[in-house]
């Protein structure tokens, strides 16, 4: 298959993952058509790793691998923003948390080669909550890890965490080291690196899909935890005016990437100020159109879409409200 065609922006056929936290509201919120009988915690929505590389799903590229594209058009799909390890940098996904996820960590770049994993920092934006849903994100002032040791050979490491409710719109933001889990209720959007190391410290004695204890990475774990990283705050919620029916907040601002929340009035048009940058835009509720290269790319919520550097992308509500995320990758 020739993948000549010009540019536009590009959906992708999502990856569903069971796990044994998730469950069926990828479907109940967005429609989406899940496997038979099977509780689906993540959608891979854009990923470029090696068994799971996402395809184009329409247009010209549709069934184009987004690993080939990168290949043979790299520049055009990514300007000057810089691959990771050869591949995509970003990993987009959609959570659906309806136990609590595993207390964990994922290892910051200084010591991730030396453990054999990828560094990986992300941000969570809360789509859907249920009442009294929360986080366990850093440690509780005060928790040394000697302290922190100790807990997980009683078995209370758990109570070192600091815990945050949470509600619809609240965002966090994760650099590697800090440790973490999702609590039961959240349906979330995810932005990451492009990395899928997880070092598990405790999993409420639950077993996997397999009827087995899942297991757990202390060593790996300890050595990984920002151990100075204590009571995290959710980023600000105050938007401010970024053009005509359009507010902003900034809910990410790093070299790895940026990730903003906008808000779009109906009949509000956004043009991405990165144009020398890939882009990823998520919907979370709403209705819009990407147009890049002349091509209308129509985007209901719980699609995400990559905007190619090379790609002078507009995007647009109609007749219809919506709420998304931007991000630029570094």
């Amino acid at each position: 298959m020739s993948i000549d065609s010009k540019l536009y922006p590009l959906t992708f056929v999502p990856i569903f993952k069971e796990r044994v936290w998730g469950g069926r509201n990828l479907e109940r919120l967005f429609g989406k058509k899940l496997p038979a009988e099977k509780i689906i915690g993540e959608s891979w929505e854009i990923s470029d790793r090696q068994d799971d590389n996402s395809i184009v799903d329409r247009g010209d590229l549709r069934g184009v691998s987004l690993q080939r594209l990168l290949v043979e058009r790299q520049e055009e799909i990514m300007g000057g923003s810089k691959l990771l390890a050869g591949r995509f940098p970003l990993l987009v996904k959609i959570l659906d948390a309806q136990q609590k996820l595993s207390l964990q960590v994922h290892p910051p770049a200084s010591i991730a080669g030396v453990l054999g994993g990828d560094p990986k920092t992300e941000m969570w934006l809360m789509v859907d909550c249920q009442p009294n849903a929360d986080l366990f994100v850093g440690l509780k002032k005060g928790v040394s890890r000697e302290h922190f040791e100790n807990s997980i050979d009683s078995g209370d490491v758990a109570e070192c965490f600091h815990r945050i409710e949470v509600s619809q719109g609240d965002a966090m933001f994760l650099p590697s080291g800090r440790v973490h889990a999702i609590g039961a209720g959240n349906f979330i959007f995810e932005i990451q690196q492009n990395s899928d190391t997880t070092y598990r410290v405790y999993d409420w004695g639950r077993l996997g899909l397999d009827g087995r204890p899942r297991d757990l990475h202390i060593t790996e774990s300890l050595r990984s935890i920002d151990f100075a990283d204590f009571e995290p705050a959710l980023v600000p919620a105050d938007m401010v005016e970024a053009g005509a029916g359009i507010h902003r907040r900034a809910l990410v601002e790093s070299s790895l990437f940026t990730v903003d929340h906008l808000k779009l009035s109906e009949g509000a048009a956004l043009r991405p100020e990165r144009s020398d940058a890939v882009q990823v835009l998520g919907l979370v509720s709403g209705e819009l159109v990407c147009r890049g290269n002349g091509i209308d790319v129509s985007l209901s919520a719980g699609q995400f879409c990559l905007l190619p550097a090379a790609v002078d992308a507009l995007v647009f509500t109609e007749t219809i409200a919506s709420e998304c995320l931007l991000a630029t990758a570094g």
